[in-house]
């Protein structure tokens, strides 16, 4: 999976006024593009999602996912375009300021754990933006908060187990725990199915369905490179070509054969039962789209 670094380009100049922001616009970006090299990673587009919104962000290898997914954490600047977040528009404001009210969840973060951090220490450090306990101080509030989180996503009696012990779904969890832990208003789950067998896999699908369903979650952005890993209760999707939106929107107007098909260069079928997608290689070499 592609790696999250901090961004070496320079900060843009802040405009004399940020834009008006519709209050429940956690995401809004218009006209954004992202050139490193003189090659386009992302190609200029709109975005935007509500606070009552699950976007599933899915394409192939290099379509400019984790690119997307750094802009919406924060982590860089656009070349064009403009990026506002949590209703504070990046260049206008500290980015500190807009990353205390995102969540994230991502393989980079995963390996910067030292084994035998608890996983307590780890997600109730979040407050701090830190890895894990140094020299912080938290209140009992912290230690409440910390509590219920785990318990949200079904890892409070992991609290006390040390990093290097856990499974990779138990990492997953952890890891979600440590991101909801400062009560974001959006979440962005970096492929936090990769890696994870058959059972962990249902199992994390499980959970974020629940998150979904839940009205008091944040927003919520998830990168997978499977339909199959699409939980229920996710409302919206994009599909990402060589950074280019292929189609972005509600998600059963999304996952067709022929996005899919457009996305992936090859022939797709796309199927949907009981809440869940599925896809694979068309066996008549055409692309259609069932439903049952």
């Amino acid at each position: 999976m592609e790696g999250v670094t901090h961004s070496t380009s320079p900060i843009i100049s802040a405009p004399a006024t940020a834009p008006a922001v519709a209050e429940d616009l956690i995401i809004d970006m218009q006209g954004v593009s992202v050139v490193r090299g003189g090659r386009e990673i992302l190609a200029p587009m709109d975005w935007q999602v509500e606070l009552d919104e699950r976007w599933i962000i899915i394409g192939p290898n290099g379509a400019g996912k984790t690119t997307l997914m750094r802009l919406a954490a924060a982590q860089m600047f656009p070349t064009t375009g403009t990026v506002t977040l949590v209703g504070e528009t990046m260049g206008t404001v500290d980015l500190r300021e807009i990353r205390t009210a995102i969540g994230m969840s991502s393989s980079a973060m995963a390996q910067r754990i030292p084994n035998d951090e608890k996983v307590s220490d780890i997600v109730i450090s979040a407050g701090y933006d830190v890895m894990g306990r140094w020299r912080e101080e938290y209140d009992e509030m912290d230690y409440e908060r910390a509590v219920e989180i785990l318990e949200r996503v079904g890892a409070y009696h992991l609290a006390d187990q040390e990093w290097g012990t856990l499974s990779e779904g138990e990492r997953k969890r952890t890891l979600i725990a440590r991101a909801m832990m400062t009560d974001p208003e959006l979440l962005l789950l970096d492929e936090p199915g990769a890696g994870l067998d058959l059972g962990g896999r249902e199992d994390l699908i499980e959970l974020l369905s629940e998150l979904a369903d839940d009205p008091d979650s944040p927003a919520i952005v998830m990168i997978t490179h499977h339909v199959e890993e699409i939980p229920p209760g996710f409302t919206h999707g994009m599909l990402l070509d060589e950074g280019v939106v292929v189609a972005q929107g509600v998600l059963e107007d999304v996952m067709t054969s022929g996005n899919l098909t457009k996305a992936f260069h090859q022939p797709i079928d796309v199927t949907y039962n009981d809440g869940r997608w599925f896809a694979r290689r068309s066996r008549r070499g055409g692309a259609h789209r069932s439903r049952s």
